[in-house]
């Protein structure tokens, strides 16, 4: 099968299209025929050797979550069966034309495939992180780097629990959070003073969705560090804020937020999508940190396997 793999740490360059063997489902997982996959910052942070612990044994196929349809059951598994479509993580690596999964779920009929695939790494990080700061109904919530992809799920989410969202974010994401619910404040120098003037009975609780150095102001805002998560700032622990990581499995709860984006309840920007041999592109523009939405690659450009078709005309 056709995969993306690279065999050291470097730059976008390392990044091949190989002919490697096919996975095939063992004990407890199935395998994906992959019809879409997402790239995450993760993908490009691992392949620069930035936490070589992070990173498998090389050859490594990157790539966190995947939609694709099941064509292979292993040992042990129930509840699913050859030919249905689902969402979730990848244990081999999403960038391949399939890949074996442990931990996903069902993907609704109505939901198109590059959104699938948008979902599972967004909406797991948000659902833990405002089960985390134990958001509830009446909180004011901080959300930084609310137009990113995981940010955007975490206003939308937080909004539904009934809390007031107030997203840090650049002017021209400003509609784009109003149209979430969220109350937009431009983020840099002053910010604080942004925020106060917009909520001046200060903030319940901060989700920092973007690691851009604001965990400082965040501490102010709250006057301590109780209910400040980080996704992505490596100076949490430095200032005593706490840093969430991946958690348990999710596959069994992200099917209930699959049938919401199904139905337009939960939206997923797509910036663009990419052939699977374009994923050093993809990455790269993944890495600029200005793609206005989700980058998705297509492992199947040419072949175009039915289900695919199906899934766009949906």
């Amino acid at each position: 099968m056709k995969a993306i793999t690279y065999t050291g740490f470097g730059g976008p360059e390392v990044l091949r299209l190989a002919e490697v063997d096919e996975p095939h489902a063992g004990p407890g997982q199935v395998r994906l025929k992959v019809v879409a996959a997402g790239v995450n910052p993760l993908d490009h942070k691992i392949r620069s050797g930035w936490r070589p612990q992070l990173a498998p044994p090389f050859p490594v196929v990157p790539g966190l979550e995947a939609a694709g349809v099941v064509d292979e059951v292993g040992e042990g598994v129930t509840g699913v069966a050859v030919g249905d479509e689902v969402l979730g993580w990848t244990v081999t690596g999403a960038y391949a034309e399939h890949a074996l999964a442990v931990d996903f779920g069902p993907k609704p009929a109505d939901l198109g495939w590059d959104v699938a695939a948008a979902l599972p790494v967004a909406v797991e990080t948000s659902v833990r992180v405002l089960d985390a700061l134990g958001v509830r109904e009446g909180d004011t919530l901080l959300l930084h780097g609310a137009a990113g992809v995981a940010g955007a799920v975490g206003v939308q989410l937080a909004v539904a629990r009934g809390a007031t969202v107030i997203g840090t974010a650049s002017p021209g994401n400003h509609d784009y959070l109003r149209s979430l619910g969220a109350i937009p404040v431009a983020y840099g120098n002053g910010l604080a003073n942004r925020v106060r003037a917009v909520a001046p009975q200060g903030v319940d609780a901060v989700y920092d969705a973007a690691g851009a150095g604001d965990l400082e102001t965040s501490i102010e805002l709250r006057g301590g560090t109780g209910r400040i998560v980080t996704i992505a700032d490596p100076r949490a622990a430095e200032l005593g804020v706490t840093f969430s990581g991946p958690g348990a499995q999710f596959g069994p709860r992200l099917g209930e937020y699959a049938l919401l984006a199904a139905e337009g309840r939960l939206t997923v920007r797509v910036a663009r999508t990419f052939p699977l041999e374009d994923a050093a592109q993809a990455q790269e523009v993944s890495a600029g940190g200005h793609a206005a939405g989700k980058l998705v690659l297509r492992p199947w450009p040419s072949a175009r396997p039915a289900e695919e078709a199906a899934g766009e005309q949906r």
